[in-house]
Order: C-alpha cells, then structure tokens, then sequence
C-alpha cells in the first residue's frame, strides 16, 4: 500500500545555530579595483548579504510561508537503488477534469520555482484549462533524501518523476520544466511517451537541423537568414559557453571537491549560487529576502548542499542515458518552447523545432533562466494556450482537458 504523508519543513534549532556561528567566523577575500561582475559576485553585494543573513533574515518566517503550501512525502524505488524519501508539492485542482501537471526544477533552483504560478494553474476558469501541479524535490535537493551510491543518471530522475505520478494515480500527465527540468522531462517523454503526452520547456537546448534527420527544416534553415533575434540569441549562448559555465566544468569532472566548500562555508554557497541568480535572470529585482531563502533550502536541505553537484557528473558519465539525448528528436510527445532572451541556450526556431511535434512556441521580449520565477504570467499563458480550446495539446490526456467532466465546452 502507497503510504504518503503530510510533510513540514522544521529545521531543527541547532542547524539554525550552527549556521549562525559559521556566519559570524566569516572571512571574505579581497576584491581588485573596479572589479565587475565579469569578475563574480561582488564584494559590497556578500558583505551586505552575510550580516543580513546573520542578523536580520528570519528563515523561520520564510519556513511558515513554505508550510502553507501542501506538501507531502513518499518513497519511491528507482531500478537498482534503494527506496528514497521524495518531498514534493501536491496543489489539486477543484475542476475535475484538471491536466495532471509535472513541474520539474533545476538547479541552483528548487521546488520554491512553482509558487508564482500554483495559484492561477489550479483555479476554475470556464474559459482556460486548470491543473493539478506536482512539483517534488528532485533527489539531492531540497527536502528529498539524497543518493548513496554512483550511476543515478537523468534517466533515473525521470524515474522518479514518473512514478511519483503513477503514484499520486496520474497515469497520463504534462510536464514543464527548465535547466534540469528540461533534460529529465524530455527523458520522461523518451522513456514513457504513453504518460508523458507533452511538454513544455523553457530553455530551449536543441542543434541545428541537419537534412539527414530535418531535411525541411534544414532547407529553411540554410537559405533563412539569422534574423537580429537569432543573432543576439546566438551571442548570448556564446557568453554562457565561454564566461558563464565555469561551475558547471567543476560540478561534472569533480563534484567531491567543490563539494566540500559548499558543505562547510554558507558564504561559499552564497556565492555560488547569487552569481547565477544575478547572471541569468533579466534585471530581476531580486530581495534579500528571496536571495536567502533560495540559497537556505540548499544550505538546510535534507541531503546537504554538496548533493546537488551530482546530478552533473552522473549526466556527463552515463553509459546510456547521456543529456545529449534529449536534444534529440522525442515523437509522439507534444511540445510547447518558450524562449527568452536572457535564457543561457537562446538558438533560432528552427533549431528548436529539431526536438519534436513542436505545437506552441512563445517568443518573449524579456525573461530569463528561471521563467516561473521571473515571468509567471508567461508560463501560466503559455500552459493555457498550449493546453486551451484551440491549443495544439488540447485534449492530448485522456479524460482530462482541463475542464469540467473533463471536456470543454466549444
């Protein structure tokens, strides 16, 4: 018998204190003259975090806040590991025939991605779909339980993705997911292309049509112009390519020793993490406030803040499950791309059309890496159109189009 359970988060006062004691033994470096952010995250913006986070920040208020959502717990078995805890969000819908929705986060991300949007996906609209969202913690993050043995590839995740929801009895289901969201939902489409019926996806990963496997796209694509959007784009993914993927290089070949900083040094962790809120959002307006309580779910979180390096060599090291497959062609799953300009992989349409039945695209003027976060009105529209009346994925789940008796009245 499935047993789930409630779950709250309750980060014991002694981590509270410990934490507080590494922050006031702090020792910063210097920084050069001028330096910029080319440089890192700078010396003003960590000095002003540290005292707060010493001082001022309550993460018993950001936990309450946390705890009103509904959050569960459950253990699920991947092929070859032992059963592990899963923590994940459960926000049903009041409509009957809501879409079964899977929200996959990545990472410096968490679960915490989902809260902008929960509220307008599940509510009862006669004239848009509703949903009922799934978001969990993936393993090593968050408040699920962490791995204790090598080889848990992406096709693992994608595991445990699918049978949480097999679990919750979703037999059919939709997904979104950026960063690692979008490499494990694509693997879930690859792996279960009969639960999996489609997918929307925020950072675009994909190559340019090749007329082997894309002969029309290809065509297209060799006498269509760069247009000034593709040429921007293009550049942006050169910067990540060349100044922007320092961690990821560290976190693939030796995830143990940059491990080590992240577990011991709350400072080394904030570091790690603001640079990324900062270099790939677009002028996001980021408070203390939410700088801190994305950075305290990794720093409390159930498996330790060095986990959640793994996941990038164990996709790098696979012998069958690499994430280059999922910038392959998946069929018979339905795909939704939006795209934004500060994403940190923007490449032309045509490129994105590579990765399968493509029914919804969006093209957004402004948005960055964490599109939940950052542009949740995007993500909401774009999920009601793709999934609407008139969307290329309506009616794609059996018995559940989003609406009333599971059917919409046209």
């Amino acid at each position: 018998m499935v047993n789930i359970e409630n779950y709250q988060i309750a980060v014991p006062d002694d981590q509270l204190e410990s934490l507080s004691q590494k922050l006031a033994l702090t020792s910063l470096p210097d920084e050069l003259d001028e330096a910029g952010w080319d440089y890192g995250a700078p010396l003003s913006d960590i000095k002003r975090l540290t005292s707060y986070w010493k001082d001022g920040f309550n993460w018993k208020q950001e936990e309450r806040k946390l705890n009103e959502l509904p959050q569960f717990q459950t253990k699920i078995q991947a092929e070859g590991f032992d059963p592990l805890s899963i923590h994940f969000l459960h926000q049903k819908s009041e409509v009957k025939g809501a879409i079964p929705l899977l929200f996959v986060h990545g990472w410096p991300g968490s679960f915490i991605e989902v809260t902008k949007v929960l509220s307008a996906l599940t509510q009862s609209n006669s004239s848009s779909p509703s949903f009922h969202v799934v978001a969990p913690s993936l393993p090593n993050f968050g408040f699920s339980e962490g791995i204790k043995k090598r080889g848990f590839d992406l096709g693992k995740y994608a595991e445990i993705c699918h049978k949480l929801m097999l679990t919750l009895g979703y037999k059919q289901y939709a997904t979104q997911g950026g960063d690692w969201g979008f490499y494990i939902t694509r693997f879930l489409g690859l792996l279960y292309p009969t639960s999996c019926r489609a997918s929307h996806v925020n950072m675009v990963r994909a190559n340019p049509p090749s007329f082997l496997s894309n002969p029309l796209l290809a065509l297209q694509h060799t006498f269509s112009p760069y247009s000034t959007r593709d040429k921007k784009g293009l550049a942006r993914t050169d910067w990540f390519a060349q100044e922007g993927s320092g961690y990821n290089l560290l976190q693939r070949t030796k995830p143990q020793t940059i491990g080590y900083a992240l577990a011991d040094s709350p400072i080394a962790l904030l570091a790690w993490i603001y640079e990324k809120l900062h270099d790939w959002t677009d002028d996001y307006p980021w408070t203390d406030d939410d700088i801190l309580t994305w950075v305290s779910i990794y720093w409390f979180s159930t498996a330790g803040p060095a986990a959640s390096c793994r996941i990038y060599y164990e996709s790098m090291h696979s012998k069958d499950m690499l994430r280059t497959k999922a910038s392959g062609w998946i069929g018979n799953v339905k795909l939704g791309l939006a795209y934004f300009p500060r994403e940190l992989s923007v490449v032309p349409k045509s490129w994105g059309r590579t990765l399968g039945p493509v029914c919804y695209e969006s093209d957004n003027a402004s948005g960055g890496h964490f599109a939940a976060w950052e542009k949740p009105e995007v993500i909401v529209n774009d999920l009601r159109e793709m999934f609407g009346k008139k969307g290329g994925a309506y009616g794609v789940i059996k018995g559940n189009r989003g609406f009333d008796g599971g059917e919409a009245r046209l």
